[in-house]
C-alpha cells in the first residue's frame, strides 16, 4: 500500500539554509539497493537538503505489512490503481484534444479561405485560372497534415468510451465494497490508517540516526579569519536561539566571538567577545548545552566553561592522551584532542602511546567529563586529515588538502570498522576543522579562512518491531 506523508519543521531565520522538509514515499521501488530482508525493516534514506534547501527522506516500508494481508485493502489498492490509470488517460486526452483543437481551428480558417478562392476563380478571367489553381493546390497541401488529426480524433473517441466503461466498473466495485465493509468497518479501517500514521511518526522520531552515504557540495557562509579556526552552533540551544560561536586560530588565543544569529554572522561584524580563562589548543572545540568544551593549551586537560556565567564548571585530564603536537591530524595545528558532539552526546577523539598512536574514541559525560567508555582503533591519527562522529560512528578523511574523501568508519555500537569511499569537495584546499551538528544535520568546516557547511545524507534501517 502506497501513500505519502509530509512534515515541515519550522526553523529559525538563522538556520533557513538548513530548513528541514521531510518527504516520505512508501513503496518497494528501491528494494534492489536495500538490505536483503525488506520484510523485517523500514529502510530510510534522508538528506538534509535538496537543490531548494529542503531535506528529503525516502522510507521504504516492509513488504509484509498488515495492509498486504487484508483482502479489502487489496481491493482499495486496485481501485487506487484504476483511478491513477484514469487520471493518466484524462491527461493524455486533454493534451491531445487541445492540440487537435488548434489544428481544427486552423483547418476551419483555411477552408473558409478556399471558399473565397473558388468564388474568385469563377469570377476571374481565364488568364488567371492557372495561377489560382496553383494557389488552391498549395492550400490543399497544407491541409494534408490534418488527415491524421481526424484519425486521432477517432482514437480519442475510443479512449473516451474506454474511460466511461472504467468509471462504470469503478462505481460498481465501490458499491460492492461499501456493502461489504459497512459503516462500522469503514471506521475501523480509518482507525487502522491513523494507527499506521502514528507508527510512521514514531519511525520519524528514530530518523535522527543513520549511516553516512553522501556529502553535499559546500555552502560558503562567510570568508573571515586566518587559515585555521573553528566555528559552530549549539545543538542543544533553546528553541528560537541560534547563536554562532567563532574561534580564530588554533593556539595562543582566548577570545570567543558570539554572534546572535546566523544572519548576523553572515552579514555583519556585530558580536560579543568572551575571554576564556586559558588559551585553547587545536580546532576541536564544541559548544554543547550552553557550555564550551575545549582542550587547554599544551595539556591533555579538557575544560567545560559556561558561556552565560563565564565560569569554569569542570576540568578533567584525558588520561594518556597525546598533546602538544604529539598525535595531531595530518595538517598539524596542535590538533591532538578533538572534541565532538552527535546524537548520543559528547565525545573525545585522540591518540595514546598505549594504542601506538592510533585513534582512540571516548564517550564523555558532559557534566563531569568522565570517560564512560573507550574504543581503540587501528587507524593512525597522524594519517587522518580530519574526523567527525555521526550516530556513534567515527568517520575519518584521507587528507585535508586537494582531493578529499571519507574513507574510514568505526562503529562504536559494534566495535567494528570498514573502509568506505565518500568523496566531498575540498573547495578551498585546506580543511582544519570538520564537525557534525546533529540539530542541523550538517558538517561545519573551516577551510582556509572560509566558514562553510556540508549537508549529509544518511541511510536508516528501522526494524518493524521497534515501531
Amino acid at each position: 500500500m502506497q501513500g505519502a506523508w509530509t512534515c515541515v519543521q519550522e526553523m529559525q531565520p538563522a538556520s533557513k539554509l538548513l530548513s528541514l522538509f521531510f518527504l516520505i514515499l512508501m513503496g518497494t521501488e528501491l528494494t534492489q539497493v536495500l538490505p536483503t530482508n525488506p520484510e523485517e525493516s523500514w529502510q530510510v534514506y534522508s538528506s538534509a537538503q535538496d537543490s531548494e534547501g529542503r531535506c528529503i527522506c525516502t522510507v521504504v516500508a516492509p513488504q509484509q505489512t498488515m495492509c498486504s494481508r487484508d483482502a479489502r485493502t487489496k481491493q482499495l489498492r486496485q481501485l487506487l490503481e484504476k483511478v491513477q490509470n484514469m487520471s493518466q488517460s484524462i491527461e493524455v486526452l486533454d493534451r491531445r484534444t487541445q492540440r487537435d483543437l488548434q489544428y481544427v481551428e486552423k483547418m476551419e480558417n483555411q477552408m473558409r479561405g478556399l471558399e473565397t478562392k473558388f468564388k474568385q476563380v469563377e469570377e476571374s478571367h481565364k488568364q488567371h485560372l492557372a495561377r489560382q489553381f496553383k494557389a488552391i493546390k498549395a492550400k490543399m497541401e497544407e491541409l494534408r497534415p490534418l488527415i491524421p488529426v481526424l484519425e486521432e480524433y477517432k482514437a480519442d473517441a475510443k479512449l473516451v468510451l474506454q474511460f466511461k466503461e472504467e468509471v462504470q466498473n469503478l462505481t460498481s466495485v465501490l458499491n460492492e465494497l461499501q456493502e461489504e465493509i459497512g459503516a462500522y468497518d469503514y471506521e475501523e479501517l480509518q482507525n487502522r490508517v491513523s494507527n499506521l500514521e502514528e507508527r510512521l511518526r514514531a519511525c520519524m522520531q528514530k530518523l535522527a540516526c543513520g549511516k553516512l552515504t553522501g556529502i553535499s557540495d559546500p555552502i560558503t557562509i562567510k570568508t573571515s579569519g586566518s587559515r585555521f579556526g573553528s566555528w559552530m552552533t549549539d545543538p542543544l540551544a533553546p528553541e528560537g536561539e541560534n547563536k554562532v560561536w567563532y574561534m580564530d586560530s588554533y593556539h595562543n588565543n582566548r577570545f570567543v566571538r558570539e554572534y546572535k544569529s546566523m544572519a548576523d554572522f553572515m552579514n555583519t561584524d556585530n558580536f560579543t567577545s568572551h575571554r576564556l580563562p586559558h588559551p585553547w589548543s587545536g580546532t576541536g572545540q564544541v559548544v554543547y548545552n550552553g557550555s564550551i568544551y575545549f582542550n587547554k593549551y599544551q595539556s591533555h586537560i579538557i575544560i567545560r566553561f559556561d558561556l552565560k556565567t563565564e565560569t569554569i564548571l569542570k576540568t578533567r585530564s584525558l588520561d594518556y592522551a597525546g598533546y602538544n603536537n604529539m598525535y595531531h591530524y595530518a595538517w598539524g595545528g596542535h590538533s591532538d584532542i578533538d572534541l565532538m558532539v552527535d546524537e548520543n552526546g559528547l565525545w573525545a577523539v585522540y591518540a595514546t602511546n598505549q594504542n601506538a598512536g592510533n585513534i582512540v574514541i571516548s564517550k564523555l559525560d558532559p557534566n563531569t567529563l568522565q570517560s564512560l567508555q573507550t574504543w581503540n582503533t587501528s587507524y593512525p591519527k597522524r594519517s587522518a586529515g580530519e574526523a567527525f562522529i555521526i550516530c556513534g560512528t567515527l568517520y575519518v578523511t584521507n587528507g585535508y588538502s586537494g582531493g578529499t574523501k571519507v574513507h574510514y568508519a568505526y562503529q562504536t555500537n559494534a566495535s567494528t570498522y570498514e573502509y568506505i569511499d565518500i568523496p566531498f569537495q575540498n573547495k578551498y584546499s585546506h580543511i582544519s576543522m570538520l564537525d557534525y551538528n546533529p540539530k542541523d544535520r550538517a558538517l561545519y568546516a573551516w577551510n582556509n579562512g572560509h566558514q562553510i557547511l556540508y549537508n549529509v545524507t544518511l541511510f536508516h534501517v528501522i526494524r518493524s518491531d521497534e515501531l
